[in-house]
């Protein structure tokens, strides 16, 4: 009867755009489903053969800011709320923040490294070297505190309301200077916010799934789907 579930989708062979759903219980940290499908009704279809009573009691469902995955916990998990996972909506600030430091010129691994560090683990030999490329574009400077504050609202923030607060005077600054990602940052403002009822993310998601990749390289790939899936939930479960 999990109460913390996670989607994702993986590839069924490396380089091959064959995805399958994988289904995980994050208090377990155990796989719980492989689903030969990334459409959102025949995933629907899969995950309501489950009882009611077990899709009832999911209370959070950590997912990334894929629209079919929304649309699968509101037919399959009545009474679980949506948390855009916190690795994503990251992601998507940080590459935003790559994007702007490649368009106005600055090339090379060691400045996008610097860019994309935390800055509380940047040293002071780091620091001085981000504020003289600062010097030279203070836009990507703006963008680069607007990354770090994005962090610190995760960070340091006890509610949904005071994140929600905070992440909705983050989005003034940061429509000017990120654009697109912060119209849909703000699309999924409070799904992102559901991070903050209970920390869930789909770290144990991302562990699995590299779990899944290993396994798949090391069969040398399987004859059908229900081999795979069996040796999956084998080893996963």
């Amino acid at each position: 009867m999990p109460e913390r579930v996670s989607l994702d989708e993986i590839s069924k062979q490396k380089g091959k755009r064959k995805f399958v759903t994988v289904v995980s219980d994050l208090d377990e940290s155990s796989l719980l489903e492989v689903i030969d499908s990334h459409k959102s009704e025949e995933i629907i279809e899969v995950l309501k053969a489950q009882p009611i009573d077990i899709r009832e009691n999911v209370k959070e469902v950590s997912v990334d800011m894929w629209g079919g995955f929304h649309k699968v916990i509101k037919e399959v998990f009545p009474n679980a709320l949506i948390v855009i996972d916190r690795f994503h909506a990251m992601k998507l600030v940080n590459k935003a923040l790559n994007t702007l430091r490649l368009l106005l010129g600055f090339k090379g691994l060691k400045n996008r490294c610097l860019l994309l560090k935390n800055g509380e683990d940047l040293t002071p030999e780091e620091k001085t070297e981000l504020l003289q490329l600062f010097c030279q574009s203070p836009c990507l400077g703006i963008a680069y505190e607007l990354k770090e504050e994005f962090r610190e609202i995760y960070e340091t923030s006890k509610t949904v309301k005071m994140g929600l607060r905070r992440f909705k005077k983050w989005l003034i600054y940061a429509r000017i200077m990120l654009g697109q990602v912060a119209n849909t940052i703000n699309k999924y403002i409070q799904e992102i916010c559901h991070y903050f009822v209970s920390g869930t993310t789909s770290g144990v998601m991302e562990g699995l799934n590299n779990k899944i990749k290993l396994i798949l390289r090391q069969s040398y790939g399987f004859k059908d789907f229900d081999t795979m899936r069996e040796k999956l939930l084998a080893c996963l479960f």
